[in-house]
């Protein structure tokens, strides 16, 4: 079976944290589109699977491991194999690999977790972006796509701390975009709200007033959110900079 479109054949992507939920399903997207996908995330069992799934279905894909809250030399690894194994250059970087922690009171909230979550919801994003947009604005051509998160735009009770690094990506998707759009690189966000993932659906109960309250009435499917990172990824989106696009069954509206 080959790719369903050529919207982005010739192109090669990283996506961070795709041996699961999100990321997968992202992944998959990317290369059904005829992208090379480098699939990344810390468990090579799973990530083997997402790579054969995809070439199963006509897709290109390796790939590589990686500990995105493990430090500077980490990410900067993974910039360098991720590239490697793309046969030189990552024309597409989705930010995806994120520490999605369970609500908490920030009095409660202890200072090993919110170094964590820094570490992998910011401070890995800042850092890939740094290596990677950099290598894009010399050739003049790349894309980068940011997850952002319905947290990130609204409050949320006992939320301070993921919201807090999800309104940092999407900060940091705005300044990027100013830094790198003059050399070519575009750079945007996906906001999404509750994803019917394995993870999610567990607290649907807890989740179905909110759900009974925005337009949709409903979670966002994964493939629903990869389309956006797809549609943000390719030339579509030619000359949208420094957006964060919701897909959130109109949460942010209400």
């Amino acid at each position: 079976m080959s790719p369903k479109s050529t919207r982005l054949q010739g192109r090669t992507t990283l996506v961070t944290g795709s041996t699961g939920g999100l990321g997968v399903a992202i992944a998959k997207a990317l290369a059904a589109e005829g992208a090379f996908v480098v699939v990344s995330g810390r468990n090579k069992e799973r990530g083997d699977v997402v790579v054969a799934e995809i070439r199963a279905a006509g897709g290109r894909a390796e790939f590589v491991a990686a500990d995105l809250g493990a430090g500077a030399d980490e990410v900067r690894r993974l910039a360098r194999e991720a590239a490697a194994a793309a046969g030189g250059q990552i024309d597409i970087l989705v930010n995806n690999a994120a520490v999605w922690g369970m609500p908490e009171p920030t009095a409660e909230v202890s200072e090993r977790v919110l170094l964590e979550s820094y570490r992998a919801n910011v401070i890995a994003p800042f850092l890939l972006t740094g290596e990677l947009a950099a290598a894009m604005a010399e050739r003049g051509t790349g894309a980068v796509v940011n997850i952002g998160s319905i947290n990130g735009l609204i409050g949320g009770d006992q939320s301070a701390l993921y919201s807090s690094t999800k309104a940092a990506v999407h900060s940091l998707t705005k300044s990027w975009a100013v830094e790198y759009g003059p050399r070519g690189v575009r750079v945007n966000a996906v906001a999404p709200g509750p994803i019917a993932t394995e993870r999610v659906v567990d607290i649907a109960d807890e989740l179905a007033p909110v759900l009974a309250r925005i337009p949709s009435r409903r979670m966002s499917t994964p493939e629903e959110v990869a389309a956006a990172v797809v549609f943000l990824a390719a030339d579509d989106a030619a000359n949208i900079h420094g957006a964060v696009l919701s897909v959130d069954g109109g949460w942010a509206a209400v």
